[in-house]
Order: structure tokens, then C-alpha cells, then sequence
């Protein structure tokens, strides 16, 4: 795996062409008292969000996981992160899947402290104090690496005021072009009872619903800028970019099912737009080159036992 070409540049950006796995419509992200996010450009190109930013994020988090190990997928074991478990000991959530990462409440709110004081010893800084990023990083380092490709906000203000942020490295988000409405429904049938109280779930139920087709396209923006300013070693900025570009290899070879009616596959190979020249990594081969990389890292990571917390 040859990252060199990467050296100098401060972005590394990729699209991919997807369509339906079946038929030619998609069902798109919906948002409260939005619905569909439809938008035009200034020539007109009617456009669709099909997916968000902050979904994709976790989309990218989740093909990372084995649910049945409770631990990263094979070519990632290894990697720092915080195990939040019962009462009993049982794996209960960790920060790889938690929404907020290291600031979930399950790990910086529960009534085992030991983790949250360990953050706090080492990261504590006087609210007047400017603050270290690079001591951010180290300590994401440490204990979640994920938080370094996805980004934190650890919003407790005995941490530096709550100023203890970083945007994210891996963005990515979908959008749909020339789109056009197909607009169908159905009925929820009530075999019992036809004209039944429907507030409380008796009758039959008619319903509309708006489906989309278009031209749908995946964007992925890997920001080398930003970890090459963690100041970290060359092997752990290699580790970061074979990660933030595993990721979006696997979730583009594996589950792209959003859902239930938004089934899709990659159409065509993965295109890298910037820089000109880079080959993008195959899956087989990040498979292979990221247990190498995390072994060389790993002196930089905690032991597994000083990031667990138990949530009662």
C-alpha cells in the first residue's frame, strides 16, 4: 500500500456512483417537520440529500463492529477504545458505537469515575488557559482512536471549560441529481374491524408515500491536513489514513442497505477526485497492511482494562 502520493496534499476526496440494487426508486433520509431534504441548484438541477452527514458518520462506525465480539472487526482489533459495560459485566455499549464517542453519558456520566477522572486529570486545563489539541489527540490516541477519524466534543466543563473539540477527519454524505418524485401509498387493512378508532390502531389506514429516482452519488472527504497536524508519528498518521480510506472501502463493499426501501449497490469503482494520480487502496489490501499498522502503534495505545467503566 503506497500512501507517498499523499505527502503533500491536505485533501483526499472520493465519490461513488451508486444506484438500486433492485427497480430504479430509493427512499431518502427524512428529517422532523422536513421530510425529504430536496433543493435546487442555481442552473435548476433539481437535487436530493440521501443521506446525512451525521448518519453516514455512524453508518462508517457501524461496518467497523463485530456485534457478536464486541470488538473491532478482525483487521482492526487491536485499536483502543472504551468498553462501557453492566452491572454484571456485560458489554453494555462502547464509544465506537455511542453517538457523542468518548462524551457519551454512559461513559463521562455514570457513577464509576474512574475513566471520566483519568480524562479530566489529563486533560484538564484552566478555563483561562488556551487550549492543547495536540494533547487532545494524544489522549484520543490512547483510548479511542476512533474519536481522531470522527471527531469529539467533550461538552464537560471541568474539562477545560468544554472547549475540548475536533471536527471531523472522514466526511461524507449522499446526494441525488435530476431527481423526480414517484409518488404511491397503501392502506393499513383492518380485516376485523374496517372503521375502527385509528387513533388507537383499529380500521384500515390509507397512506401516501413520495419514493425518488435520480443519478445518486456518494462523496467521501478524508482531511489530511488535519491529521498531520495531530503531530503524531509517521506510523500513526499512516494507521489514521488506512483507516478513515478502510472504512469507506468496507461500507461500500458491504452494507449500503439504509433502508428498508433504500437498498443500494456501488455502481461502477470507487472514483478518487483529488489528488490526481491516487490509487485507492483495495479492500484486501487495507485487510492486510492495518494489523501491521496497528502492531507498530500500539505502544501509544492504553491497556484495554484502563478504559473500561461499569454503568448501573
Amino acid at each position: 500500500m503506497n500512501l507517498t502520493p499523499l505527502t503533500n496534499e491536505s485533501r483526499l476526496l472520493i465519490e461513488a456512483k451508486l444506484q438500486p440494487i433492485q427497480g430504479s426508486r430509493f427512499q431518502p433520509t427524512g428529517f422532523p417537520d422536513l421530510g425529504p431534504a430536496t433543493y435546487s441548484l442555481p442552473d435548476g438541477t433539481p437535487m436530493l440529500l440521501v443521506e446525512s452527514a451525521q448518519s453516514m458518520a455512524n453508518r462508517l462506525e457501524t461496518v467497523c463492529w463485530d456485534m457478536n465480539a464486541s470488538d473491532w472487526i478482525e483487521p482492526l482489533r487491536g485499536l483502543p477504545f472504551v468498553l462501557v459495560k453492566d452491572k454484571e459485566g456485560k458489554p453494555l455499549t462502547n464509544s465506537v458505537l455511542e453517538a457523542h464517542r468518548l462524551n457519551s453519558p454512559y461513559i463521562l456520566e455514570a457513577k464509576d469515575k474512574s475513566f471520566a477522572n483519568k480524562l479530566k486529570q489529563e486533560l484538564g486545563t484552566d478555563d483561562s488557559t488556551r487550549v492543547d489539541l495536540r494533547k487532545l489527540a494524544n489522549v484520543l490516541l490512547k483510548y479511542d482512536v476512533n474519536s481522531l477519524i470522527h471527531g469529539i466534543f467533550i461538552a464537560k466543563s471541568e474539562i477545560a471549560g468544554g472547549r475540548m473539540r475536533l471536527p471531523r477527519v472522514l466526511t461524507a454524505f449522499i446526494e441525488a441529481k435530476n431527481v423526480t418524485v414517484a409518488s404511491s401509498g397503501g392502506v393499513k387493512n383492518d380485516q376485523v374491524d374496517p372503521s375502527g378508532d385509528t387513533a388507537k390502531g383499529f380500521g384500515n389506514v390509507p397512506f401516501h408515500r413520495d419514493e425518488f429516482c435520480g443519478e445518486i452519488i456518494a462523496y467521501f472527504n478524508v482531511d489530511l491536513a488535519q491529521i498531520r497536524g495531530y503531530g503524531f508519528e509517521p506510523e500513526v498518521t499512516n494507521l489514521l489514513i488506512a483507516l478513515a480510506i478502510f472504512k469507506i472501502q468496507k461500507l461500500l463493499a458491504g452494507n449500503c442497505r439504509l433502508r428498508t426501501a433504500c437498498d443500494l449497490i456501488v455502481d461502477g469503482a470507487p472514483s478518487v477526485t483529488r489528488p490526481d494520480g491516487f490509487t485507492l487502496p483495495s479492500l484486501n489490501e487495507l485487510e492486510t497492511t492495518l494489523p501491521v499498522l496497528i502492531k507498530a502503534a500500539s505502544k501509544h495505545f492504553s491497556a484495554p482494562g484502563d478504559r473500561d467503566v461499569t454503568f448501573e
